[in-house]
């Protein structure tokens, strides 16, 4: 070697004297002696990057800064050639194929810069962003976990080292990794972003709402940070501040057509509708098949009775309507199989993918079968008006109830005090995400879970995909399948499912003998004082009346409600208030038809005991079609007034039939329009029999099936009972008839 250390002591006095040719050439004399001298390689390699080689580095430095990656890549892969020990030349590579989308190349570049710089943390981050990409997560994570290890500050592989825990699904250990970053970098914008992420993902909504405030504070540019703000906005019931956090999303990115879906949603929470619809057909201009926007608009346009485009839903496949409830269809079709379709394609996005193993809890000690009640209903709504007879009358040696809301608490609601007194127990689950929720139900050891909201308002039936309970029923809330085997049984009877439509559900159908919805035989009903003039309708005249949301009213049905009114001088239509836009657009179709509008009276809204009593002033309540009236139709019959309707095809069109003909009125129930309108017709001009049905009606009040609540809680338990046996024996759900 001492010949080695004496050209090497040669070699750097000419590059003291500035004689750099005469260095390099002994450096390649020595070289070529010694090929595997790492001592010779790496002086020579110093050598040609303080000329040439230098220069090409700073233009390769260059082309990346300038976003030139292509030339980037391209001088890199010179110099690796003529030097290929240089780690920081293959990083400065990978990182431009990593922007090329050229993983493979990367990778091996990364892989390059790392085995001659092992303890280069950034190199070691670098490979493990690219393998993340490839899709090899746990590779990723691992090389993450080494970079850290290297340099614990180093920042970058702390936010990917969380962010690649949250791909892989392991939220607990994402969440804290999220927190050590942000404790070391608390201006880390992507943290906050992508924690944010994490936490609505669970449905921790004021904790993710913190995150993306915090994301926007350090960086206000981000659209995306916006967007997401409003949907947490939306769902903590902040309408108003949702919308202007969409609308800065747009003033980031005008044309981002989900911020103007979503915007849309938000304005109709607001009651803004045609501001909602402008929305939703600004995004069909940008998008023409967008059939989720395209569904939304003619929603809302069906709530303003704006009917132009009706006939656009036609053109919507189920399919395509995964994203949306399908309670949003059910005006526009009366198709019991598209909307089966229609609940499978949402319940492929809303339910996990995979089912977990059902819960198999032991014997309660007391003997009795465990209730679990899931809702966000609990006050002062429609399913507790209905619901409060059963609770009352339930079996409760028999049935231990525990109710579970995830709707908003409000204390000192009569209805939410009457749940909480005739339940063993009343849970707040509006925190918890679905998961969550499923341990708490296991942990209750709940043999039945019943969903009481379906896909309307505030659903979260997706948590049943977690297995809530052995045995999980489909009830009340939703008048159609769920389109998921999570669920196992739906509560039905001969008239909303008759036989043979077993085909249009998933669950299997459990028939109850009467009529499938519960109802209060204790309700009050306040009486009115008031005459009819008092509610602008005429004292001597027939009145008509449809106390249904204006969604459920189509132009079929409102053809023939204006053509009575013409055969029927001096007669009203009653319809609830709504909103202005309905009514000017109701008045209009009136006109249109050759009707006053002023004959069309609307009815504002009344505390609902109220609403009861003032029902006396009408004569006939008429129904919708597609989507009948459902507890307003058992309103109605229990304040007495008659309710003509036309049994359609799919359950929720089949409902008030149902209904009428528990309620001891079955003829009320008619078979297609031209005999609905003629029965109008009848009862409007016919006084006698008029007479009778209203004798009807009121004997049925305390004799009719409809209105005995104890009864139909013993028929309701036979059928919880029925299907618990059922599940201790092993055996697998399947179609019953209560008798």
């Amino acid at each position: 070697m001492a010949g080695l250390e004496s050209t090497l002591i040669k070699a750097n006095g000419a590059l003291k004297r500035g004689d750099a040719d005469t260095a390099r050439a002994l450096y390649e004399e020595a070289l070529a002696r010694y090929p595997r001298n790492k001592r010779l390689r790496l002086a020579l390699d110093q050598l040609d990057t303080g000329n040439d080689a230098q220069v090409a580095l700073d233009k390769m430095v260059a082309a990346y800064k300038a976003g030139e990656m292509a030339d980037a890549a391209r001088i890199g892969e010179a110099l690796c050639r003529t030097h290929p020990g240089k780690h920081a030349i293959h990083n400065l590579r990978g990182a431009a194929l990593l922007q090329l989308g050229d993983l493979a190349a990367a990778r091996d570049a990364f892989q390059c810069a790392r085995d001659l710089a092992p303890g280069d943390a950034a190199c070691t981050n670098n490979l493990g962003i690219t393998l993340s990409r490839m899709g090899e997560k746990e590779a990723a994570e691992q090389l993450y976990r080494e970079a850290i290890a290297i340099d614990p500050a180093y920042i970058d592989a702390r936010y990917n080292l969380a962010h690649v825990l949250q791909e892989r699904g392991h939220d607990g250990e994402a969440e804290a990794a999220y927190n050590e970053c942000l404790a070391m970098a608390p201006d880390h914008a992507d943290a906050h972003y992508n924690f944010g992420n994490l936490l609505a993902a669970q449905k921790r909504h004021k904790e993710a709402l913190a995150q993306f405030l915090e994301a926007a504070r350090v960086r206000p540019d981000h659209a995306d940070t916006h967007n997401n703000m409003g949907a947490e906005l939306q769902a903590l019931h902040q309408p108003e501040e949702a919308v202007a956090a969409y609308d800065r999303a747009l003033a980031l990115q005008p044309d981002d057509t989900k911020v103007l879906l979503n915007r849309g949603k938000a304005q109709v929470s607001t009651g803004a509708l045609p501001d909602a619809i402008t929305s939703f057909r600004t995004v069909l201009r940008q998008e023409p098949l967008n059939a989720e926007a395209h569904l939304h608009a003619l929603f809302q346009e069906a709530h303003i009775c704006d009917w132009h485009a009706r006939g656009e839903f036609d053109q919507l496949p189920p399919s395509q309507l995964g994203s949306l409830q399908p309670f949003a269809a059910f005006p526009f079709a009366d198709d019991p199989a598209r909307q089966l379709a229609h609940a499978k394609a949402h319940a492929a996005k809303v339910f996990p993918l995979v089912a977990p193993t059902p819960p198999a809890p032991a014997p309660s000690s007391d003997g009795r079968i465990r209730i679990g009640y899931f809702s966000a209903d609990f006050h002062d709504h429609a399913t507790m008006y209905l619901m409060a007879g059963l609770l009352r009358e339930h079996d409760r040696s028999r049935f231990a109830l525990h109710a579970y809301s995830y709707g908003p608490a409000r204390e000192g609601d009569a209805m939410r005090a009457h749940a909480r007194t005739h339940c063993d127990s009343f849970t707040e689950i509006a925190h918890l995400s679905d998961a969550q929720v499923a341990e708490k139900a296991r942990a209750d050891g709940l043999d039945i879970a019943v969903d009481l909201k379906g896909y309307t308002r505030f659903t979260r039936s997706g948590m049943f995909g977690h297995r809530l309970a052995p045995v999980q029923v489909n009830y009340l809330g939703y008048p159609g399948s769920l389109g998921h085997p999570a669920m196992d049984y739906l509560i039905a009877d001969p008239v909303t499912t008759p036989a043979g439509y077993e085909q249009y559900f998933t669950e299997k159908l459990v028939r109850l003998p009467n009529c499938y919805q519960p109802n209060d035989d204790q309700r009050a009903i306040i009486a009115d004082s008031r005459t009819r003039a008092d509610h602008g309708l005429p004292e001597q005249g027939f009145v008509f009346c449809s106390f249904n949301h204006t969604y459920k009213i189509g132009p079929q049905e409102f053809d023939i409600w204006m053509r009575l009114l013409k055969e029927v001088e001096g007669s009203v239509l009653w319809l609830l208030r709504s909103n202005e836009w309905a009514e000017a657009n109701l008045a209009r179709e009136a006109a249109e038809r050759g009707v006053d509008p002023t004959r069309i009276v609307f009815a504002p809204d009344l505390p609902h005991n109220e609403h009861l009593g003032r029902m006396v002033h009408a004569d006939l309540f008429l129904d919708s079609f597609a989507v009948n009236a459902h507890t307003s139709a058992s309103d109605a019959l229990w304040a007495g007034l008659p309710l003509l309707t036309m049994a359609g095809r799919q359950f929720l069109s089949r409902v008030a039939a149902s209904l009428v003909s528990a309620a001891g009125v079955p003829e009320l129930a008619t078979s297609n329009a031209a005999e609905y309108e003629a029965k109008a017709l009848e009862l409007a001009t016919n006084a006698e029999a008029m007479a009778q049905v209203r004798q009807q009606l009121a004997a049925g009040r305390t004799e009719a099936p409809l209105f005995r609540s104890a009864p139909y809680a013993r028929q309701l338990e036979a059928a919880f009972a029925a299907m618990h046996k059922r599940q201790v024996a092993g055996i697998a759900p399947d179609h019953m008839t209560i008798d």
